[in-house]
Formats: structure tokens, C-alpha cells, sequence
């Protein structure tokens, strides 16, 4: 493990970043946005299930449960069981967003976003350096994120989004097609994130990688990815 300046510090043409521990608070994710979408879950299917996204996604939820007839108390019961272990199950993301999305139009809910990460965004946007967001929640969780933040609109400052619709954070090939989506070759894209595992397949890809530390506990050995503490620690030739 490095810290300090970006120690392959070449301008790369795109950077893809994670969110949880990267760009917002784990404990945003954790204490704020899962108990409030799991408080919430029950009363939101039941009153909208019968709209067409949501009678969707709980047509996927059993599938996903392998009883294609389950009841709706039993898909509800599926479901609060899968955040309760934090099961990224794609059904589970589309109802949690749609439940997110009401709270962040009620003004229920802001995303904390680190300040140093909006300024070098915003930095690197204005830089002509193009900006893309590769996080297990929702593509639209993530507009939504970024949308609702305390430093305002950050949408704007992206142009890809990507999510487990795109293949495990944990495997190569999803960077590859990411890259590929991207119309860039993968030593061209920078991609930050907290977890050790992702960046490790990252790298394996062909990507560059910066490793953000922001205290939490890493869920693996951190391994010798260049490490930050701050995205200002991130600096470019």
C-alpha cells in the first residue's frame, strides 16, 4: 500500500468511481438509506403494486426466490430478509430506489457527499477528464445519490452509470465492458473505490486504481494499491 501524490500520476482520459466509502459515507448506505427503504417496504408494495414497475420487480423478486406464485407476504418477507443481509439481489435494488427516490423528493433524505470528492469532481469534470459511476445500487439510486447531495445537482458531472446490470464488481470482465462502453481502452480509466477485491479485479482488467481509506474497517486485505485518504491526495501529471 502507497499514499501520498498519485504515484502513475499520467492524466487518464476517464475516471470511474464507487460510491459507499468512496464518495459518500458508508454509514450513509448502512444506517440511513437501508433502515429507511426496510421501514418503508412493506406499505410501499402494498400500495403500489399493482403499477407496473413495482408489480415488475416483484415478479422478479420470485423468480429470484424460485416460487414464481408466492404470496406477496412472502415476497415482502424475502425481501426485508435480503437487506437485512445485505443481498444485492437486482429486484431488491429497483424497489429500494423507488422508495429512495419518494424520500429524496420529500426532502426526507440528503446524501452527504465528502467535500473533497465533490471539489476534485467537479475539478476533473471542468478538466475535460470524463466521469462515470460503478456502484452495486441502482443506476437509478445512484442519479438519485447524486441528485440529492449536500453539494446540490452532481449529476451533470457524469456521463456513464453503471451498476451489477453490468456484471459483479468483483470480476474483470465487468471492467472490461465498462471500458468498452466507454469506448476507451482500460489503462485510460482510473477507477477509485474502498474495497480491495474490486480493485484487484479492476487492476486485472487493465485499469489503474486508487484505493479511498476513509477509516471503515476494509472487508480484505488492502493489498499494495496506491491509497488515499482525501480524492485532494489524487493529482495528475
Amino acid at each position: 500500500m502507497t499514499r501520498g501524490a498519485l504515484a502513475n500520476g499520467a492524466r487518464p482520459a476517464a475516471i470511474l468511481t464507487d460510491i459507499e466509502g468512496t464518495t459518500t459515507p458508508i454509514a450513509f448506505v448502512r444506517d440511513t438509506l437501508f433502515p429507511f427503504a426496510r421501514a418503508r417496504l412493506a406499505g410501499f408494495v402494498r400500495d403500489h403494486g399493482d403499477e407496473p414497475p413495482v408489480r415488475a420487480a416483484l415478479e422478479a423478486a420470485r423468480a429470484e426466490m424460485g416460487e414464481p406464485y408466492a404470496a406477496l407476504g412472502g415476497v415482502i418477507d424475502a425481501l426485508t430478509g435480503w437487506i437485512d443481509a445485505d443481498r444485492k439481489a437486482p429486484p431488491l435494488k429497483i424497489l429500494q430506489g423507488m422508495i429512495w427516490e419518494a424520500g429524496y423528493r420529500d426532502g426526507s433524505l440528503t446524501a452527504p457527499v465528502y467535500d473533497d470528492a465533490a471539489a476534485a469532481l467537479a475539478r476533473w469534470h471542468e478538466a475535460g477528464i470524463r466521469l462515470a459511476v460503478y456502484s452495486s445500487g441502482s443506476v437509478a439510486a445512484q442519479k438519485l445519490l447524486f441528485g440529492h447531495s449536500s453539494h446540490g445537482d452532481l449529476t451533470g458531472l457524469f456521463e456513464g452509470w453503471f451498476d451489477l446490470e453490468t456484471g459483479s464488481k468483483l470480476e474483470p470482465a465487468s471492467y472490461r465492458r465498462i471500458a468498452d462502453r466507454l469506448g476507451l481502452a482500460p489503462g485510460d480509466i482510473l477507477f477509485l473505490s474502498d474495497h480491495p477485491g474490486e480493485l484487484d479485479a479492476a487492476r486485472e482488467a487493465g485499469l489503474r486504481t486508487v484505493r479511498s481509506d476513509r477509516g471503515d474497517p476494509p472487508p480484505a486485505p488492502v493489498g499494495d494499491h496506491f491509497t488515499v485518504t482525501s480524492f485532494a491526495g489524487i493529482a495528475f501529471d
